[in-house]
């Protein structure tokens, strides 16, 4: 019973007010302070051994029936089960608000618990016993330094709702309006009861870690550390007016990021304290009390407000049970369904690990497990010398069940199934069990990995949360259903962390020896952030080089890619945007100006009867000499003679491709036939685009001279050849009016931008072709000139 050191707040992640230092008439701090908590717990040591007896004395009984059953039975048979959950939730409850609060997080796990275990927990949300009204508007009237009346015009005569540590009234705000409000009342003495369960459970955890350091040394998990984290949590949970500054920032939060679907109601600062919270009043019904429709119809809103709240701001809620999320009686105007309170309990997560867990969650969906040690490593869950060849196998085995969905039961079936373990057969039952021990232990005795303090906060949030998704949707997996969020995320997140996992989705190695652009990735990317994902066949992972079939169109892909959210990605494409125009142009120039040339050839002479071929065959256009009047590099200012023929034009300012770079060809013209049709296709792949009369054109103004007078790089001789790449564009399909033109594909496309994404657009589009003509002209310089 060696003395116990009170958690240390400096690294927690639990979202708390430090500025201001007060103590009770207890000495107990009413802002969670280590050197405070300590010096209670030395004055009163004699009730902290009493707490802790009575805690094993609770808990010692209880799991030595559980063990004498499981060693009876060989496991916990069905009839047994009532009893125990029974006992269970009667434990929780005489062990007070602590660990009733243990237990509500657990009765939302269908997953986990059986059903019967779950209505015994569920009770420990509704059957909390209230204390006298009488006592709490005396401390409400204490806590306001004033009458009742004076701040409300009625309350109502019993609590509305009685949890582990207050109970709600409702109320009318004496302001003329007769405003519903609900005022939160803490529990008398609920301080001194908490401060004493922190005591108990950090004794448990130093137990609990002696333990593990025995039998696992290698395991780097400080657990200790962890439940450091939960009881900061839970006794900050206890400073309402901490609570009151996390609800108001929480709502402004999602009302600044535009999240639809939930809201936060607001708060009266005014009429808050330490002891006592008054906030909108709402009308609506525990989530716990929704059928399974309701809450399968809502989960998408609750998952969009959490994720934003810890992938975009780093502040959530870590307690989202459904007794804190209220259904609305009726939808709002703008939609909203969901009403988020408590805020008592939030957390922050810094910007790097917050882009490390996006980072981890890409490359999970994908089944990149090399680079998620990398991810690993960085959130300090894996040492920086992991052993690589031992620890990717093992991450397949156990996280992909994970990523199926399911909870915890499917991820049973679904681990029972990686090792061959089959039902009704003994000898598979037998060897499945004994590689999963072997696979065990190798975890325990070689790979020290750790669990990051907060962990205990984060995994909290998300347990509850998926527990709750699981109760609407059985078959529910959180990295899938969250994945169009990260992608959206990794498509406009600024952050060295993010670019690096976009570039690593869009230009790794897809086997086929190209480690360029994948351009199918990227409209992979766009699709799924849009909330369309591609699955691989008969999988879950999301399959990055598959556009899903019903996928996004053009334009609202081009109104993404201008908008102000997609300035990184821009960034990041700007380079291959140049590289992509560079290889159409080639690809198109190359192939029109061959079918040009045979258009433009001669027949040959027929043969004449007896005598053959006596007639010279028609002369190769291509090979034949012509004077030329070219522009030089500068534009204008350097034009000279040359006599050329067409092929060595042709290879001048359009080299042939490479293979690598017809490989990027087809994906370009697969992805234009994607957006365009098969007209569009064609263009891109270089068929049909020059008639003869366009290549006639073209060396009349070499041949006069024309080109080579003019400046090809004003601003004019820009805009001409963006109108004239216009009208290719506009015969590839035909008339303008086609319902289906590419022109009106794209027209339809412009006017969906708004005036800011128009000039955006134009100015890349101007930019590109001056660059494009700066290329031409370049190459066109190595011509030999006379």
């Amino acid at each position: 019973m060696k003395t116990l050191s009170a958690p240390d707040v400096g690294k927690s992640y639990v979202s708390l007010d430090k500025s201001q230092q007060e103590i009770d008439e207890e000495g107990l701090p009413l802002v969670y302070d280590k050197d405070a908590i300590e010096a209670y717990w030395s004055k009163e040591r004699n009730a902290l051994n009493k707490r802790w007896g009575y805690f094993v004395g609770k808990a010692v009984p209880f799991i030595t029936k559980l063990t004498t059953l499981f060693i009876r039975d060989g496991k916990i048979v069905d009839k047994e089960i009532p009893a125990l959950s029974r006992q269970a939730r009667m434990d929780l409850q005489d062990l007070g608000p602590t660990f009733i609060k243990a237990g509500q997080m657990m009765s939302v796990r269908p997953d986990v618990l059986p059903p019967a275990t779950l209505d015994e927990l569920t009770k420990l949300q509704d059957s909390v016993e209230a204390f006298d009204t009488t006592i709490a508007v005396q401390q409400i009237e204490k806590e306001l330094d004033g009458p009742l009346g004076q701040f409300f015009t009625s309350i109502s005569e019993e609590p509305v709702a009685a949890a582990s540590l207050a109970q709600v009234y409702l109320a009318t705000l004496n302001d003329g309006n007769n405003t519903k409000v609900a005022i939160k009342v803490q529990r008398p003495d609920v301080l001194g009861t908490v401060s004493k369960d922190l005591y108990v459970l950090r004794r448990a955890a130093e137990v609990f870690q002696g333990l593990v350091e025995r039998f696992a040394p290698q395991q780097r998990t400080n657990y200790v550390a962890l439940l450091n984290e939960w009881s900061i949590g839970f006794y900050t949970e206890l400073d309402f007016a901490n609570e009151a500054r996390n609800q108001k920032r929480l709502r402004d939060m999602l009302i600044e990021k535009k999240v639809k679907g939930v809201m936060v109601p607001k708060v009266y600062d005014e009429l808050c304290t330490r002891r006592i919270l008054v906030s909108e009043w709402v009308e609506g019904k525990k989530l716990s009390d929704a059928s399974t429709e309701e809450i399968k119809r809502v989960t998408p809103f609750a998952q969009e407000a959490f994720l934003t709240q810890l992938f975009e701001v780093g502040f959530f809620h870590a307690d989202p049970h459904p007794g804190n999320l209220l259904l609305l009686n009726e939808p709002a105007e703008d939609g909203t369904e969901l009403a988020l309170i408590d805020c008592g309990l939030m957390a922050s997560v810094g910007e790097e690990d917050r882009d490390y867990m996006i980072s981890a969650v890409i490359h999970l969906a994908n089944k990149d497990y090399a680079s998620l040690v990398d991810d690993f490593i960085q959130l300090k869950i894996l040492p920086t010398d992991t052993n690589r060849v031992a620890v990717i196998p093992l991450m397949d085995k156990a996280l992909s069940p994970y990523v199926k969905g399911g909870g915890a039961k499917k991820y049973e079936e679904e681990v029972r199934k990686s090792y061959g373990m089959e039902e009704n057969n003994m000898k598979s039952q037998v060897g499945g069990f004994q590689a999963m021990t072997q696979d065990a232990l190798t975890v325990l005795n070689d790979i020290p990995f750790s669990i990051p303090p907060y962990f205990a906060i984060l995994g909290r949030a998300i347990i509850t949360l998926e527990g709750v998704a699981l109760t609407g949707d059985p078959e529910y997996g959180l990295i899938l259903e969250a994945y169009p969020f990260i992608a959206r995320k990794l498509l406009t997140g600024e952050s060295t962390t993010v670019q690096k996992a976009l570039q690593e989705v869009l230009y790794n190695n897809d086997g086929s020896g190209n480690s360029g652009l994948k351009l199918s990735r990227l409209l992979a990317l766009l699709n799924n952030a849009a909330g369309s994902v591609a699955t691989q066949d008969g999988a879950v992972f999301v399959d990055i080089d598959a556009v899903p079939e019903d996928g996004i169109s053009f334009q609202e892909g081009l109104k993404f890619m201008m908008s102000d959210d997609a300035g990184s990605l821009r960034k990041l494409l700007e380079p291959e945007v140049d590289s992509i125009i560079d290889v159409l142009t080639r690809q198109v120039f190359r192939q029109g100006v061959q079918e040009a040339v045979v258009a433009l050839t001669p027949p040959r002479l027929p043969s004449i009867p007896f005598l053959g071929d006596i007639f010279p065959p028609s002369p190769k256009l291509e090979e034949i000499p012509l004077p030329l009047l070219l522009p030089g590099s500068e534009g204008i200012r350097s034009s000279s003679f040359a006599i050329t023929t067409i092929q060595k034009l042709t290879d001048s300012v359009a080299p042939k491709l490479s293979q690598d770079d017809e490989l990027f060809a087809l994906g370009l013209a697969d992805a234009a036939q994607e957006f365009f049709g098969e007209g569009m296709g064609d263009f891109v792949r270089g068929e049909s685009v020059f008639s003869t009369q366009s290549v006639e054109i073209l060396l009349s103004g070499l041949r006069s001279g024309l080109i080579g007078k003019t400046d090809v790089l004003s601003p004019e001789a820009v805009q001409s050849v963006i109108d004239t790449m216009s009208r290719i564009l506009t015969l590839v399909q035909g008339s303008s009016s086609s319902e289906g033109s590419i022109e009106k594909g794209l027209e339809d496309a412009m006017n969906n931008l708004n005036s800011s994404e128009r000039k955006r657009l134009d100015d890349i589009v101007n930019e590109l072709t001056q660059r494009s003509i700066t290329r031409f002209l370049e190459r066109l310089s190595s011509v030999e000139r006379s």
